[in-house]
């Protein structure tokens, strides 16, 4: 079993309570209950350079309780408040730094500032016993237990429970889940809230017979399963590959919540499910679906789908092979491969049914742009592909009069798996090169290169411009 870098030499977890208050805490993370019931969370601050820096210090001591502590007490009396709060909920959420959780969490309770709230607690909780500290991670729960009693509110301990629920599915601890559900149980909790995170719980886990059981139970008990209860549950059933029980739940929601209810959201998680399967002709039924109901594609529509697409991503992954550089070209690299008609008619179906997004494209008078935010790489290359050619007719066959300037925004990786290595500005610059465009990367935007509106037009117009032959 693992042990934690507990500090050494100080009190118990329970002789660290701040002083007992009497209305709900709140915190830069904390929740706070509205009249609806509902719980908000505050955004958590994102990890600055100077929390990497603290963490690096940090790590020196990793192995050493007895150093942790030391260093742990420096910081917490040297370092500022939006350093420290920001920090610890890094710490919260990485599995890389996780046993410097508790020993930070005892030294900020000591502070006069620190407004203890249960939701850190509980993913605090979750994350030790996810790293077998049972014994610590129980201390923290009945502690919390104990102080919720004494505050206003009767239904803070019961979603303090939520969280830890929560919590817990989202650390894969099954058996913790099912323990919490049957104490919840035995105490008659019967907040909507509750069966809303245990479904939710449970369809994360992978449960999803048990998922929808409880959705049942909701129901009967006359709570109303909103359309994020539902579409857990039809996501759970995605990702098994049962596609059956999937559609039954997508009927019985549109039932209980009127068609509205299956909007973009809930089609690009059908999307994802079925596209993890290999299932593209189901995937072209549906698109077709959405198109027929009017629900609007997304980026995360276009996502789903050239995710799904093994040979699309090969062909942009070879090395020896130039990929193509137009959709005629593409589409016959796809025909050329075996075992390819469903992908080629699934790509062929994304493009004429959803085509270039509104929200990413610009042609007023002084700017024509292309924005590639948040497209993956193959979803990327096609929006490119049909840009271009989209451009070359509105110059050769509109007669439209090019503008001022051309551009293509891409980002500069600071969202990519490895940050500052954008791999859809990569694809962008290869294509640039080799149909020698004069779309260039802007001097004082990495992610964006950018073009005089008449030199592009000149390059569209050459007899040359992108020949796959």
């Amino acid at each position: 079993m693992a042990t934690a870098p507990l500090l050494i030499g100080r009190p118990a977890l329970s002789t660290l309570r701040p002083p007992p208050c009497t209305s709900a805490p709140s915190s830069i993370s904390a929740w706070s209950k509205r009249e609806d019931g509902a719980v908000t969370v505050f955004p958590r601050c994102a990890l600055s350079k100077s929390g990497g820096r603290l963490l690096s210090t940090l790590e020196r001591t990793r192995g050493d309780p007895a150093a942790t502590a030391r260093l742990v007490r420096r910081l917490v009396s040297s370092s500022s408040r939006p350093l420290l709060l920001s920090t610890f909920d890094h710490i919260l959420v990485s599995d890389s730094h996780w046993e410097f959780a508790l020993p930070l969490y005892v030294r900020l309770l000591e502070t006069p500032w620190y407004r203890w709230n249960p939701k850190t607690v509980a993913r605090l909780a979750a994350l030790l016993e996810k790293h077998e500290l049972s014994t610590e991670s129980r201390s923290l729960i009945s502690d919390t237990a104990v102080r919720l009693k004494g505050m206003k509110g009767s239904s803070l301990s019961a979603e303090f429970y939520c969280d830890l629920i929560e919590f817990y599915s989202k650390n894969g601890l099954q058996q913790q889940v099912f323990d919490l559900m049957s104490e919840m149980a035995s105490q008659s909790s019967s907040l909507s809230r509750c069966y809303s995170v245990i479904v939710n719980a449970l369809a994360r886990l992978d449960l999803p017979d048990q998922a929808e059981e409880k959705l049942e139970e909701m129901e009967a008990a006359g709570f109303g399963p909103s359309a994020f209860d539902f579409r857990s549950v039809v996501l759970a059933y995605g990702r098994a590959g049962r596609f059956s029980e999937m559609q039954c739940v997508v009927d019985r929601m549109q039932k209980k919540l009127g068609f509205s209810a299956l909007d973009t959201v809930c089609s690009n998680m059908i999307l994802t499910s079925l596209g993890d399967h290999g299932e593209h002709a189901a995937m072209i039924e549906w698109i077709k679906k959405m198109r027929h109901l009017g629900i609007g594609f997304s980026i995360r529509t276009y996502n789903s789908v050239a995710n799904s697409c093994p040979r699309l991503s090969s062909i942009l992954k070879a090395e020896l092979e130039p990929i193509p550089l137009s959709m005629n070209g593409l589409f016959r690299r796809l025909r050329s491969s075996e075992d390819c008609e469903d992908e080629m008619l699934l790509v062929g179906e994304i493009v004429s049914a959803i085509g270039l997004l509104p929200e990413t494209i610009e042609w007023s008078s002084s700017e024509w742009r292309l924005d590639l935010h948040g497209f993956h790489i193959c979803a990327a290359y096609l929006n490119l592909l049909q840009w271009l050619e989209e451009m070359r007719l509105r110059i050769d066959d509109g007669g439209a009069w090019p503008p001022y300037e051309v551009s293509i925004v891409c980002g500069s990786g600071n969202h990519s798996t490895v940050r500052g290595e954008s791999p859809v500005r990569s694809l962008v610059s290869g294509m640039m090169f080799r149909t020698r465009s004069p779309l260039k990367i802007d001097r004082l935007n990495g992610g964006r290169f950018i073009a005089k509106g008449k030199a592009v037009k000149e390059w569209l117009s050459a007899a040359t411009m992108i020949d796959d032959a």
